[in-house]
C-alpha cells in the first residue's frame, strides 16, 4: 500500500520522460551523462536487457555487455534518471523468462538471443 501524495509525486515526475518500451532479452543503447570535473559528456552503453525490476520512480533495469577479453560486464540503471539521456531499442529478443541471469554463465555462441520476428 502506497501513499496518496508519493503517487501523485511519482506521477508528476514520470509524465514528462520519454522512454520507450522494451523488456527483457532486447539489445539497448544507453546514453548516460558523464560527469567529469566541469565538464560534462555522453556516453553510449550498448548491451543486452537481461532484467527489469521495481515499479514507479524506483524501476531499474540490468544491461549486461562483453567488454574486453570476453569479459561479461553488467550495470544496473535507474530507469527514470537524470543522468540517462535516452534509451534507444536495437533489437527485441525472443526469451521465455523475466530474469536472464542464466546468460551469466554462458559464453560465445550459447549465450546469443533469437530476434523476435514480426508477422
Amino acid at each position: 500500500m502506497r501513499n496518496k501524495y508519493i503517487e501523485s509525486f511519482e506521477k508528476a515526475q514520470l509524465e514528462n520522460r520519454n522512454i520507450p518500451e522494451f523488456r527483457a532479452g532486447d539489445t539497448v543503447r544507453v546514453a548516460v551523462r558523464i560527469k567529469e570535473g566541469s565538464k560534462t559528456r555522453v556516453q553510449n552503453y550498448e548491451g543486452l536487457c537481461i532484467a527489469i525490476r521495481g515499479q514507479g520512480t524506483g524501476r531499474t533495469f540490468n544491461v549486461r555487455k562483453m567488454g574486453a577479453n570476453s569479459v561479461g560486464v553488467e550495470r544496473i540503471f535507474p530507469l527514470y534518471s537524470d543522468s540517462i539521456e535516452s534509451i534507444e531499442v536495437l533489437r527485441r529478443g525472443r526469451i521465455r523468462r523475466a530474469k536472464l541471469y542464466y546468460l551469466r554463465e554462458l559464453k560465445g555462441k550459447a549465450a546469443r538471443i533469437k530476434e523476435l520476428r514480426r508477422k
